[in-house]
């Protein structure tokens, strides 16, 4: 059992993993008993967004708050609007980033709670230069982030 979490927008940490592509904090595994983690993901057009991946433990759960999500799910694409909920059971591969023509703000959660804000935090060290990229498949174990090759995501995101 946890103790109720307030987190107010300006004590919030805002990390970035790329220009254009801001990940608000809300609550990590640690303060949830291990319960969830939440972020908000604040994703400007043209973003690429996130690569092909999945999660081994955690079912990981978009709630689109404004404009317009473009997901992967196994081999399906589809785009989300506002007020459109997705659930991605773990073992599924899957991304995101916006749709075409649209900034996405979304709130992510993980169910149960993985330890994720390390994770963001390293990404946002890697885009500014301060770590190497290859930490981040290193650490694919430790945070349960587990990459995988999607033609169909890289033909969809213009790569």
């Amino acid at each position: 059992m946890f103790d109720p979490i307030l987190l107010r927008a300006a004590d919030a940490e805002i990390v970035s993993d790329a220009p254009g592509s801001d990940i608000t904090l809300l609550a990590d595994s640690d303060t949830t008993d291990g319960g969830f983690t939440a972020n908000r993901a604040t994703l400007k057009d043209g973003v690429f967004g996130t690569p092909a991946h999945f999660h081994t433990r955690a079912t990981e759960f978009f709630f689109v708050l404004e404009g317009k999500l473009q997901v992967l799910v196994d081999e399906t694409l589809h785009i989300l609007e506002k007020g459109d909920f997705l659930a991605v059971p773990p073992q599924v591969p899957h991304a995101f980033g916006p749709a075409a023509g649209s900034d996405a703000d979304v709130l992510v959660t993980f169910t149960p709670g993985m330890a994720r804000f390390d994770y963001y935090r390293l990404l946002d060290r890697v885009a500014r230069g301060e770590a190497d990229p290859s930490e981040i498949a290193a650490s694919s174990k430790q945070y349960d982030n587990h990459y995988v090759d999607s033609p169909l995501w890289r033909a969809a995101r213009g790569q």
